[in-house]
């Protein structure tokens, strides 16, 4: 064997090319996913489909007499079965791959379509019960998060151990603050208007008050995502991470001005649509802060 034949790159299979397109449809699903859902209860098209996993009591699908929410609704039923074929095909292709740490997040992708799908069902089935809903959009935020790690381990591969100090710690704090975050976006979401259905209940909670301890909590998290940043730099962190931190900055910056813009002018569905894709690359860009001071490159 000639030195051209030991220094060119070995083709990937078929199977690992796949993988990192299928990553990012899985991510890009998903927080489609999280604006669809949004889009449904932002229309009161929540109860669309009274039934689950059926539309109505005789038909999985909406036929007859159904207005524009049954629509709303059973559209974003369908896109289930668009997410079940990406996840099917992540995990064929992860487990061609060899690899033992893709085969494990590609499962959990999967199993977690499926697992949103009985949770939507029990939220149907409850009339969309303000606490389940949460926990609905919660899941999905965390697969968002599944999906960064998933693309973040095709080209690093989990290492056997992780050094911890100071500002890993400050990281974990930072990732720690975005969840409460989001957290506390889903209660206040579930003591305001827009529930999904004129009849749906909320969760007895004052706005007001919820809408205070959110600001709040936001701006620990924007102190937290500061501080990291000025201690990435103080210590030499890598470029990855401290990208990661501004990527993480500005979209934090710009969910707070559309929450503030959408408080002070009653909750204008549009900017309540932004501000849950916000809250889905929230969940991304927060994973990949992470990831990227924890794991160096």
């Amino acid at each position: 064997m000639g030195v051209t034949d030991m220094t060119r790159p070995r083709a990937l299979p078929r199977t690992d090319r796949w993988l990192r397109p299928l990553g990012w449809a899985s991510l890009v699903a998903n927080c489609v996913l999280v604006v669809t859902g949004g889009a449904v209860r932002l229309t009161g098209s929540g109860l669309g489909c009274p039934t689950w996993p059926r539309c109505n009591g005789r038909s999985f699908t909406p036929h007859g007499a159904y207005d524009i929410h049954a629509a709303i609704e059973f559209g974003n039923r369908m896109l289930t079965f668009v997410l079940v074929a990406v996840a099917v095909a992540t995990f064929v292709a992860a487990w061609q791959s060899g690899r033992r740490d893709l085969r494990r997040l590609a499962l959990v992708l999967a199993l977690g379509i499926p697992a949103q799908a009985v949770i939507g069902g029990i939220t149907v089935l409850t009339d969309l019960n303000p606490w389940i809903v949460s926990f609905h959009l919660l899941c999905s935020l965390a697969i968002i998060g599944v999906a960064v790690l998933f693309l973040h381990r095709l080209d690093h591969p989990a290492p056997p151990a992780v050094a911890a100090g100071p500002v890993t710690g400050l990281a974990w704090a930072t990732f720690a603050a975005a969840w409460v975050v989001l957290y506390v976006g889903t209660v206040v979401t579930g003591s305001g208007p827009h529930a999904g259905d004129v009849d749906s209940p909320r969760n007895g909670l004052d706005p007001l008050q919820l809408s205070q301890l959110h600001a709040d909590v936001v701006f620990l998290f924007v102190g937290l995502t500061v501080g990291l940043l000025f201690a990435l730099l103080a210590t030499g962190g890598s470029p990855v991470a401290r990208r990661a931190v501004v990527v993480l900055l500005a979209l934090e910056v710009g969910q707070g001005a559309i929450g503030f813009v959408q408080y002070f002018t009653d909750l204008p569905i549009v900017l309540v649509g932004f501000h849950m894709l916000g809250a889905a690359l929230i969940s991304a860009a927060a994973t990949w802060v992470l990831i990227e001071v924890r794991e160096p490159a």
